[in-house]
């Protein structure tokens, strides 16, 4: 990539009905491997306006109240107020839950993959968290968001909200921030010049480094000028409907396959761990300056169809011998990825919100990087 380009990337507040949605069938998940690690779970929530309906397919030894934690989720996440539109004691909640198909199980429970398609895993240099800095702003604003809500300090705040964030890279690099919107819901009462104000100074201006804001930078704040009708008041909600945001702010490619809600066995969740945490070691070791990696399964086998890799001309090694090296070092196969990133504990409604990746937190396994000696003996490699 040479020259000036554009790059943009968004993500969402907890209190986006998407994001309600993806942290119910998180819960769900913690709750039946809470006590029941070889539990399988595939379980999908939608929301609208006064309504949650949760349903799937799981297959448990233990017994899980849904209603329950859906109206849990509901209140945590902050849609504790009957004039939102919408509140955790109010709102109807049907559920269908069924067991996993046998077809499926028979290949699952030998250690195959619980279903095929493809992965992907990414990781560049040029932030600290080896993530594209697009999705990191966005990700640190909306978190911010939230934080000024749930503290008080900007008590007009309601819990829907967005951001965008697009960054101007010279010659593959981030240069600046070209421009950065914020749509954060709020009270009808509220002055909406104040606000404005306060979301410049309290949100932008307190998560964007000053170096990456300019006087051509462009603000746009709720720029329809009101936000009050939101969360599923206002939009549908389902999940794993914001992929994007969960993973690489759209800038590198995505299987397609969501991931709140499915246990580790659905290769769409678990090999998309191994795919960031392979990327970000070869990133971390210095063989490249930045890396996306593609696996792909079929149901029921253990070993992955095929693996690819590409450091998009930034290796300094070739993509064959890191292809040939991870092969080596990293277990591949769904039971030695579920061994190797401990994956059977209830972390997963953590990862729900604000991203799956680029998160220091201790559940985040895959974003460690252990492996960095390793791969760098296996190609006898020295920075």
């Amino acid at each position: 990539m040479s020259g000036r380009t554009l790059l943009t990337s968004e993500s969402v507040t907890e209190g986006h009905p998407d994001k309600i949605c993806d942290q119910i069938s998180d819960a769900v998940l913690d709750k039946v491997l809470e006590e029941d690690t070889q539990g399988r779970v595939a379980c999908e929530t939608l929301t609208t306006r006064g309504l949650v309906m949760v349903a799937g397919e799981i297959t448990t030894t233990c017994y899980v109240d849904v209603p329950e934690i859906v109206r849990i989720i509901v209140r945590e996440v902050g849609y504790n107020d009957p004039s939102y539109g919408f509140d955790y004691e109010s709102c109807a909640i049907v559920t269908s839950i069924q067991e996993q198909s046998p077809d499926i199980g028979q290949g699952v429970d030998t250690g195959g993959a619980g279903d095929q398609g493809m992965m992907f895993g990414y990781a560049t240099n040029e932030t600290e968290e080896l993530m594209p800095l697009p999705i990191v702003l966005a990700h640190k604003l909306v978190r911010r968001l939230a934080e000024l809500r749930k503290t008080g300090i900007l008590d007009y705040l309601r819990p829907d909200g967005k951001s965008q964030v697009t960054v101007e890279y010279l010659d593959g690099r981030p240069e600046r921030v070209d421009t950065v919107i914020l749509a954060a819901q709020h009270d009808p009462d509220v002055d909406t010049e104040q606000m404005k104000e306060d979301l410049q100074e309290k949100v932008i201006h307190s998560v964007i480094p000053e170096d990456l804001l300019e006087g051509k930078t462009k603000f746009y704040i709720n720029p329809t000028g009101r936000f009050v009708i939101g969360g599923p008041q206002a939009d549908t909600g389902v999940t794993g409907r914001k992929i994007m945001v969960d993973t690489y702010g759209g800038l590198d490619r995505h299987g397609g396959g969501s991931f709140s809600g499915k246990d580790p066995s659905k290769v769409d969740r678990s090999a998309s761990y191994m795919a960031r945490y392979i990327a970000k070691n070869i990133v971390a070791a210095s063989f490249a300056k930045k890396c996306s990696l593609q696996l792909s399964y079929a149901i029921g086998l253990e070993e992955p169809i095929s693996l690819s890799i590409n450091t998009f001309g930034t290796g300094t090694v070739s993509e064959e011998d890191l292809i040939k090296a991870v092969k080596k070092v990293f277990a591949l196969t769904p039971k030695g990825i579920i061994q190797k990133l401990n994956l059977l504990r209830p972390i997963y409604r953590k990862t729900a919100c604000y991203g799956h990746f680029g998160r220091k937190e201790e559940e985040f396994t895959w974003e460690k990087t252990d492996m960095v000696e390793e791969l760098r003996k296996e190609i006898d490699f020295r920075p």
